[in-house]
C-alpha cells in the first residue's frame, strides 16, 4: 500500500466496528514509519495473532507490535491513562519494547473515573447499549469545555478546577438517575497526580510531529476504532459511538490537514456483525446464526459480549465506500464462511414497499427494512491456505468480484485466517509481481 504515491494512509472500519481492523493495521504497519490512533477510546479492541500470542491492544496502536515503528495516539481520542499504563506493562511483559516509540497528544482529553460512573449509571447508555467504560461522558464534557487535556497535568490548579466542574456536572446527572453513587474531586485529583509523572513524558505535539513526518516523506498509518456506521454524524443514530469513525475524522483526530491523506483503506468481514442495539437489516437467526458466531468466534475483545452476526450488506459498505471516500477495501474472515453450503449478499432494502439501494439515515426505516439477498453457492472447502486469488476456490471469487462490484471499491485485501501469514495482498489481487 506505501509507494511513491501513498505515504499518508488511513484505516477505516467499513461496516459497525470489529472487522479486523487490526490485523489490517498489523500487517501494513511493517512498511510503515508511523502509527497514529485518531479516534476512540478504551471502548475499542483490536486483537492481533502473533504465532501462539494473541494480543489485544485498546488505545495502543497496533503497529507497535513491529520493532522500530513509533506509534502515537492523538487528540481526538479520549484517554484512559490507567487503562494506558496496564495496557503497556502487559506488553513490556510480552517482550515488546514500548520505551521510546509512544507518544500521546498533549491535546488528548482524559476519561476520568466520574466519567466511567456515569456511563454504568446511565440508562440511556444501556438502551444503546455502550461498552461503558465512559466514552460518551468524556466526550459529552470536551464539548462543553469542562473536559481535562493531558496538557493540563502541567497545571495542578487548573486540574482541581476542571475536575471540580466535571464532578459537578457527573453528580448533577448521578442524582437525576437515581444513583446514590457520587463522584468524589479529591480523589480524581490524587489519582491524576499520580499518574501524571508518567503520562506528561509521552505527551507531546502529535499534529506537528506527523505533519513534519509526512513532510518528510514518512509512511504514515493512521488507524481507526469501531465501526463508519457507528458514526455520530454518519451512523445509526442515535445507536452509534460518540467520534467521528470515518476517514474525514482522521485529519481531526491527528492533527493534520485533509489535504495530507492520501488513501483510505476500508476493512470489511465477508458477513456483517454488530454488537448492541440498533438497526442490522441482514441480521441472521437461530442456528444459522449460532453457527457463524462460533465460526467466527464473535465475540468482542473489549467487552466479551457476543456478536450479532448477518449476511454480507452492500448497501451499508456501498454508503461507507462514499462517505470516507474508499480507494480500496480488504475483506477479512472469508474462512469463516468456508463451510456453509448458500451465502447471501444483501443488494437493497424494501421499506413499506418501496426499494432502497442507498443506505436511508433513518433508524425507523432501518428498522423495517427487509433485505433483498442475491444468493450463491458455498464453495465448502478451507481457504486458510490461499495465499494468491488463484488459490481461492471459483466460487469464492465469484462471491468477492460481486462485492467489489456493488460496493464500488477495489478489494486490495483478502484475510483468510488470524494469523499474520493469512492473507492475500495486494500484490496477488492486482497480479503484479
Amino acid at each position: 500500500m506505501f509507494d511513491s504515491k501513498t505515504r499518508t494512509l488511513v484505516v477505516v472500519g467499513a461496516q459497525w466496528g470489529d472487522e479486523g481492523k487490526g490485523k489490517l493495521v498489523d500487517v501494513l504497519a511493517e512498511r510503515a514509519d508511523w502509527v497514529v490512533r485518531y479516534q476512540g477510546g478504551a471502548n475499542a479492541g483490536h486483537t492481533v495473532h502473533i504465532g501462539e500470542t494473541s494480543f489485544v491492544l485498546h488505545q495502543i496502536p497496533s503497529g507497535i507490535l513491529h520493532p522500530g515503528v513509533r506509534c502515537a495516539i492523538g487528540n481526538g481520542v479520549v484517554l484512559d491513562p490507567d487503562t494506558l499504563f496496564h495496557e503497556i506493562d502487559e506488553l513490556v511483559q510480552d517482550g515488546v519494547d514500548v520505551e521510546g516509540r509512544l507518544y500521546v497528544s498533549e491535546r488528548a482529553h482524559l476519561v476520568l473515573p466520574y466519567h466511567k460512573l456515569v456511563d454504568a449509571e446511565s440508562a440511556a447508555s444501556k438502551a444503546i447499549g455502550t461498552t461503558g467504560r465512559g466514552i460518551g461522558p468524556a466526550y459529552e464534557d470536551k464539548i462543553a469545555r469542562r473536559g481535562v487535556r493531558v496538557l493540563d497535568l502541567r497545571h495542578p490548579s487548573r486540574v482541581r478546577e476542571l475536575v471540580e466542574a466535571g464532578a459537578a456536572h457527573a453528580n448533577g446527572q448521578l442524582a437525576r438517575f437515581g444513583s446514590e453513587r457520587r463522584a468524589d474531586v479529591d480523589e480524581t485529583v490524587a489519582l491524576l497526580e499520580r499518574l501524571a509523572p508518567r503520562l506528561l513524558p509521552l505527551a507531546e505535539d502529535v499534529g506537528l510531529s506527523i505533519h513534519r513526518a509526512i513532510k518528510g516523506d514518512a509512511a504514515v498509518l493512521l488507524e481507526g476504532a469501531q465501526g463508519s456506521l457507528l458514526d455520530i454524524d454518519h451512523g445509526t443514530y442515535p445507536y452509534v459511538t460518540s467520534s467521528s469513525t470515518t476517514s474525514g475524522g482522521a485529519a481531526i483526530g491527528v492533527g493534520i490537514a485533509p489535504t495530507e491523506i492520501d488513501a483510505v483503506l476500508g476493512v470489511v468481514k465477508a458477513y456483517t456483525t454488530r454488537v448492541g442495539n440498533g438497526p442490522l437489516p441482514t441480521e441472521l437467526e437461530g442456528t444459522l446464526a449460532e453457527e457463524v458466531r462460533r465460526l467466527g468466534n464473535e465475540f468482542g475483545a473489549t467487552t466479551g459480549r457476543a456478536r450479532r452476526c448477518g449476511w454480507f450488506d452492500a448497501v451499508v459498505v456501498r454508503f461507507a465506500t462514499r462517505v470516507n471516500g474508499l480507494t480500496g477495501l480488504a475483506v477479512t474472515k472469508l474462512d469463516v464462511l468456508d463451510t456453509l453450503d448458500r451465502i447471501a449478499l444483501c443488494t437493497g432494502y424494501e421499506v413499506d414497499g418501496r426499494l432502497y439501494t442507498e443506505f436511508p439515515g433513518d433508524v425507523d426505516a432501518l428498522e423495517r427494512a427487509a433485505p433483498v439477498y442475491e444468493w450463491f453457492d458455498g464453495w465448502r472447502r478451507s481457504t486458510a491456505d490461499a495465499r494468491r486469488l488463484e488459490d481461492l476456490p471459483t466460487e469464492a471469487r465469484r462471491y468477492l468480484d460481486r462485492i467489489e462490484a456493488l460496493v464500488e471499491a477495489p478489494i486490495q485485501f483478502v484475510s483468510v485466517g488470524t494469523r499474520r501469514d493469512q492473507i492475500i495482498g495486494v500484490d496477488a489481487m492486482t497480479g503484479a509481481a
